[in-house]
């Protein structure tokens, strides 16, 4: 063989070996399997041919995702978007959103489905305080080893309002991810409050007399200065109890409806119509129609939801003060966390469990949690979206925004026990009595006390 005809051999085997692909590892065992890893960034993204040769040998993956639509903003629109946006960088996975009313509808659906034998949607966002009755059933899965296999995951969970975290944990293990997150908070007309002298509330005192001062009646119309609805009682009634010292639990195992603090709280709510005339007597059932009286004028504050913030200033033809509830004494001001994190479901295929955190991972980077926030109203749940460049545009301009992130600095958990639907249960039922008349404050609590310590004692001995 001439040197010459050697080198042309070499050099054509040379080529035909950088052209072969690596070997692929091994499969992890499926009781072991690892999440899918994130594709580098653009600046580190390997040359197009090998990408497209990685996406050959991925397996197609489809999950669905169930959300709840039931607030005042485009969130089927928005979450479609996002899912866009994840497929276009993911293009092996197709993501099937469904959309439901609210949260319990959620949940419901999840249970029917397992109940009925059926796969569950790999992923869901339900209320962060279903999370004991969501482990306990074994509907969801831990997400530690998720979150071990980040580069950066303490970083990653660290960047989360520590408050809307609290919900996060059970058993020394986390079992969802924040998202969808709102706070109880006062809304008031900046603009009747200045006309009338009145400055923004501190305390119960002078929130009661301001909310007397600007309830006015023409005819038969009363124009309240107060509306605090009440259908729906616990949660909006929490910051009241906090306000007056005492949070309504102590842990996932401990109530304390009948401390003496929480019962000056419902008479304090009683009070705000029996003895100021400032709201309507007795439940009031108007959330829904809360938000449309205030941004139309007649009511002069509403206690709501974080949540309906970008309808309600959209909507007002006045300036909108924003903040927590105003306390028994001074400075007490108060609010709780509500709304709902993303959960994994157990029962759905471990392929399908993957892709979703990688979902998960994908619309809680900072951009799409200030997007999110900015076009809904909710709050924006990690630290690291405020100092993007759309979210600091937005609270320059929207300034309340930031108000109802700061309200949680003076919070307090939201209620979430072991059985939470029968505790829930029996606090909505002798809150609503003791509003309606039907009861004291005292023999109300006194009675829900009692009730929700039998509905406990089988989970927590």
């Amino acid at each position: 063989m001439t040197k010459k005809l050697f080198l042309i051999l070499m050099v054509l085997l040379m080529g035909l070996s950088a052209c072969a692909p690596a070997a692929a590892p091994a499969p992890a065992p499926e009781e072991e399997a690892a999440p899918v890893e994130k594709p580098a960034p653009a600046e580190e993204a390997a040359p197009a041919e090998e990408e497209a040769l990685v996406e050959e040998t991925m397996d197609p993956v489809t999950f669905q995702v169930f959300y709840p639509v039931a607030v005042d903003a485009p969130i089927a629109e928005i979450l479609n978007g996002y899912v866009e946006d994840f497929q276009a960088e993911y293009p092996y996975i197709t993501v099937e959103p469904v959309f439901s009313g609210g949260y319990g509808d959620v949940q419901t659906a999840i249970q029917t489905t397992i109940d009925g034998g059926g796969e569950p949607p790999a992923l869901a966002v339900m209320l962060a305080t279903a999370l004991y009755d969501l482990t306990n059933a074994d509907y969801i899965a831990p997400l530690d080893g998720y979150v071990d296999a980040m580069e950066n995951g303490d970083a990653y969970i660290a960047d989360f309002l520590p408050v809307f975290l609290d919900n996060s944990y059970a058993y020394d293990q986390l079992w969802s991810i924040p998202f969808q997150r709102s706070a109880t908070v006062m809304y008031y007309n900046m603009d009747m409050f200045a006309e009338a002298g009145l400055e923004a509330p501190t305390n119960w005192e002078n929130w009661a007399a301001a909310a007397q001062t600007l309830t006015t009646t023409d005819g038969d119309v009363t124009n309240w200065g107060l509306q605090y609805p009440s259908g729906w009682p616990y949660w909006l009634f929490q910051p009241l109890a906090i306000g007056a010292g005492q949070n309504i639990l102590t842990d996932d195992c401990s109530v304390v409806f009948n401390n003496p603090a929480v019962i000056d709280a419902i008479q304090f709510y009683i009070d705000l119509s029996a003895e100021y005339g400032a709201m309507p007597a007795g439940v009031q059932g108007v959330w829904g129609t809360a938000p449309t009286d205030f941004s139309s004028g007649s009511t002069a504050m509403i206690i709501h939801s974080s949540g309906s913030l970008k309808g309600i200033v959209e909507q007002a033809g006045f300036e909108v003060g924003l903040m927590g509830i105003p306390g028994k004494e001074d400075g007490a001001i108060s609010a709780v966390p509500g709304g709902g994190n993303f959960y994994i479901m157990s029962g759905a295929p471990q392929e399908q469990q993957d892709a979703a955190w990688l979902f998960v991972e994908f619309i809680t980077s900072p951009e799409y949690v200030a997007d999110y926030s900015i076009n809904t109203g909710y709050i924006a749940s990690s630290f690291s979206s405020y100092d993007t460049e759309a979210m600091l545009a937005h609270t320059a301009e929207v300034p309340q925004a930031l108000s109802a992130r700061d309200a949680l600095n003076f919070g307090g958990a939201e209620l979430a026990t072991q059985n939470l639907g029968a505790v829930r249960g029996i606090s909505h039922d002798y809150l609503q009595r003791a509003y309606n008349g039907e009861m004291t404050a005292d023999e109300a609590m006194t009675a829900a006390q009692a009730e929700a310590d039998a509905a406990l004692v089988d989970f927590c001995e």
